[in-house]
C-alpha cells in the first residue's frame, strides 16, 4: 500500500525548498499550509514539530523535519526519480558533503554576515564555517565543474544548495559571483522548480488595492 505524503509549509518559508524536492519526485503529496504565530504553533502542529517551524513532512507514521534531511530522506523515499547518486557510487561523498556543507557552514556563515556577527582570525576555530569569505569560496568550488553538484546527475543536493544560493544572490547576503548566476539560472529553469515557484506564490497573501 503506498503510504500517505504530507507536506507542511508556508509560502513565505523554507518549504519552498521542499516544494521543489516534492515536484521533483513526482509522487502525490497533499499541502498544509500554517500560519506563522497561530497554526504553527497548535498542539496539533507541534507533534509534529515540537519548534512550531515549517516545512515538514509526514510519510506514512514517518515524520522529517530539517530541509536538507527532508531533502535526503525523500531521495531515499522515491528512488524512481533518481535524485542521489546509488550507494556505493563514488559521487554519494561530493552529494552528502555539499548538501549538509551548505546545510551547516553555508548557513551559519551568511546568517552570521547578515547579523553582522564579527568572527575574529582567533576565533575561527570556534565556528564550524571558519570564515564567511572561505565558506563561500568552498561553495563556488563545489558548483564549479558543473553542470551539478554530481556533475551531470542532477540530485536533491542541487535543490538544497541552489535554494541557498538562490535566496543569498536575491537578499544580497551571497556574492554576485558568474558562476552563482549561471548555476541558480540552470536550475531555476527546470520545470519542477518552476511549477512550484507557480503553486507557492498562488499560496501567498493578496496585495489589498488601495482604495
Amino acid at each position: 500500500m503506498t503510504r500517505s505524503l504530507t507536506f507542511y509549509t508556508n509560502p513565505q518559508s523554507r518549504g519552498r525548498i521542499i516544494r521543489w524536492m516534492l515536484e521533483e519526485v513526482g509522487a502525490p503529496y497533499e499541502t498544509v499550509t500554517l500560519d506563522f504565530g497561530t497554526s504553527m504553533k497548535d498542539i496539533d502542529y507541534l507533534a509534529i514539530n515540537p519548534m512550531g517551524k515549517v516545512p515538514a513532512i509526514r510519510h506514512g507514521d514517518t515524520v522529517v523535519t530539517e530541509c536538507a534531511a527532508i531533502c535526503a530522506y525523500l531521495a531515499d523515499a522515491f528512488p524512481e526519480a533518481n535524485l542521489a547518486p546509488p550507494h556505493g557510487s563514488e559521487r554519494r561523498g561530493p552529494y552528502y558533503r555539499w548538501l549538509f556543507f551548505t546545510a551547516g557552514p553555508v548557513e551559519a556563515a551568511v546568517t552570521n554576515q547578515a547579523l553582522k556577527v564579527e568572527v575574529g582570525p582567533e576565533q575561527k576555530g570556534f565556528v564550524g564555517y571558519g570564515c564567511f569569505e572561505e565558506t563561500i569560496d568552498n561553495l563556488e568550488h563545489a558548483i564549479l565543474p558543473g553542470p551539478y553538484i554530481c556533475g551531470d546527475q542532477f540530485t536533491a543536493a542541487d535543490v538544497y544548495v541552489g535554494a541557498q544560493i538562490g535566496w543569498g544572490l536575491m537578499f544580497g547576503t551571497i556574492p554576485k559571483r558568474p558562476a552563482f548566476e549561471d548555476y541558480v539560472g540552470r536550475l531555476q529553469s527546470r520545470p519542477a522548480a518552476i511549477r512550484a515557484n507557480e503553486l507557492d506564490d498562488a499560496l501567498m497573501p493578496k496585495q489589498e488595492e488601495p482604495a
